[in-house]
């Protein structure tokens, strides 16, 4: 679900160019078929994805594994034994691949955790083309049962808001770990209509094929509604420079979820907030019980105090 916009090379401006020109195009012409072809567009991971998964050069302690979920083949990646040690789960983020999280593996087998990442539907090495939150959350949950209860979840963007829908009692993790969340897909659709200039009375029909697709609204995949209900500890950071998922998400997550705290950065912006040492070092910390960030409180009388 494409809520982060990058800055397009010129032979993509001149893509986006003609998708723009077309949309404005066929929002008068033809409506219900644009905002159709918009959806589907929405829901298509970049190409780079498979790309980068292929270009990258993991361990040789690596397994790489395919599991089959929901009709698709799902490539995994394994260090240590999930069965005989506590594992640890990465879940990388929209239009991104498994081994992106290649810099937090040997930090975390050296504090004697065994790592599991793979890519989601549409992405990487696992099959499909289209792919949404609800079959974010989906494939996170049929992972983390396959591989049992995890010890730690650690996830970005868009995979950390499927990390949070994914809690229940078919799978959990214990400790969660949300990098640069997405919190609204309300907020995320908006960037994603004035990114390729999609007439606001395309929104209906636009929500009504992820609806069709998925079964579950847009208003459903607000997280404030899920992350009271979570009782694990929870750490969220955010960076304030983050051009692609507002700072204000991650708050959101903490301000609304009993056990998480917030760890601000700046500078870092929505990629490279994931593998900075400075990150990977409070992560760490928190894995290891030590308090890092801050907790976030809410009331009426003081809705976004820190305390």
């Amino acid at each position: 679900m494409s809520t982060v916009m990058r800055r397009p090379g010129l032979a993509a401006r001149f893509k986006l160019a003609t998708v723009r020109t077309s949309f404005v195009l066929g929002s008068r012409l033809a409506p219900r078929r644009t905002a159709d072809r918009a959806a589907r567009l929405f829901a298509t991971p970049f190409a780079s994805s498979r790309a980068r998964a292929r270009a990258a050069a993991p361990d040789a302690a690596m397994r790489r594994q395919t599991l089959s979920i929901h009709s698709q083949s799902i490539a995994t990646y394994v260090w240590g034994d999930p069965a005989t040690q506590p594992y640890v789960l990465l879940v990388h983020g929209w239009s991104s691949f498994g081994l992106r999280f290649l810099p937090w593996v040997g930090r975390l087998r050296a504090l004697g955790y065994a790592v599991v990442s793979f890519d989601q539907p549409g992405h990487g090495l696992s099959s499909g083309h289209y792919c949404t939150l609800p079959e974010f959350a989906d494939t996170v949950r049929a992972v983390g049962r396959h591989y049992g209860e995890a010890e730690l979840a650690i996830a970005h963007s868009l995979g950390g808001a499927a990390v949070a829908l994914a809690q229940g009692e078919a799978w959990r993790a214990r400790k969660l770990v949300l990098i640069a969340p997405a919190a609204d897909m309300h907020a995320a659709a908006t960037r994603y209509f004035r990114f390729v200039r999609l007439g606001e009375h395309l929104r209906r029909p636009f929500y009504a094929w992820l609806v069709k697709r998925t079964g579950i609204t847009v208003d459903e995949l607000q997280m404030h509604r899920h992350v009271t209900a979570l009782g694990q500890p929870g750490l969220i950071v955010h960076d304030l420079d983050d051009a692609d998922v507002p700072w204000d998400e991650g708050e959101r997550y903490a301000r609304h979820w009993p056990g998480a705290r917030l760890l601000t950065t700046q500078g870092l912006g929505h990629h490279r907030v994931l593998d900075a040492p400075e990150v990977i070092e409070a992560v760490l910390a928190f894995a290891r019980g030590q308090t890092v960030g801050e907790r976030v409180v809410a009331s009426a009388n003081l809705p976004y105090g820190l305390a």
